[in-house]
């Protein structure tokens, strides 16, 4: 045989035993794919921790403003509770208040009508006087001109009791005395 021929069936025993031999090694496309699905696995996973991480910050932050909303809305009710009971209180002492002022001026109507009688009293003395004075001198037609410039009005303020004790008529009386001696 020839250096040619046994060229040729080494090369295909070569060639026949590469293509029925196997490969010791893994295919290495099946190995990056590996190596792809576990990367992708490990970004899917952190990409779930992440949301998960700010989903429970949110769920937090939520939390925190729902309590300080709440927080805030306990504290606005306290403050409308004392401001109502405050604004009872204030009515209340208005109420007071108006009721005093009702009653002060009672008071000064009473007064203002005591200080008019005191008044008319005061006016009718001082006729009184002048008709006392004018009768006891034995002017009586004076006397009679003065008890019709009074009126019939005044003799009413007159006081009715003496505060004298001299056992003397009082003003009204002793006027009642001179008009009955002069009409």
């Amino acid at each position: 045989m020839s250096k040619p021929d046994s060229d040729k069936q080494e090369r295909g025993q070569l060639q026949h035993e590469a293509e029925h031999e196997k490969p010791d090694k893994r295919n290495p496309v099946l190995f990056y794919l590996m190596i792809l699905f576990a990367a992708a696995f490990l970004l899917l996973l952190m990409s779930f921790l992440m949301q998960r991480r700010a989903n429970q910050e949110a769920i937090n932050n939520l939390q925190e403003t729902s309590n300080s909303a709440s927080q805030s809305l306990q504290n606005t009710i306290e403050q409308n509770e004392e401001l109502s009971k405050q604004v009872a209180d204030l009515e209340q002492a208005f109420s007071e208040n108006q009721q005093t002022i009702r009653d002060q001026e009672n008071q000064l109507e009473d007064l203002e009508e005591q200080v008019a009688d005191l008044t008319k009293s005061s006016q009718a003395m001082d006729w009184f006087w002048q008709i006392n004075e004018a009768y006891v001198r034995g002017r009586y037609s004076q006397a009679r001109s003065l008890i019709q410039e009074m009126g019939e009005e005044l003799p009413e303020y007159l006081p009715r009791e003496s505060v004298t004790d001299n056992d003397r008529f009082s003003p009204y009386d002793r006027y009642q005395e001179i008009y009955d001696a002069l009409y």
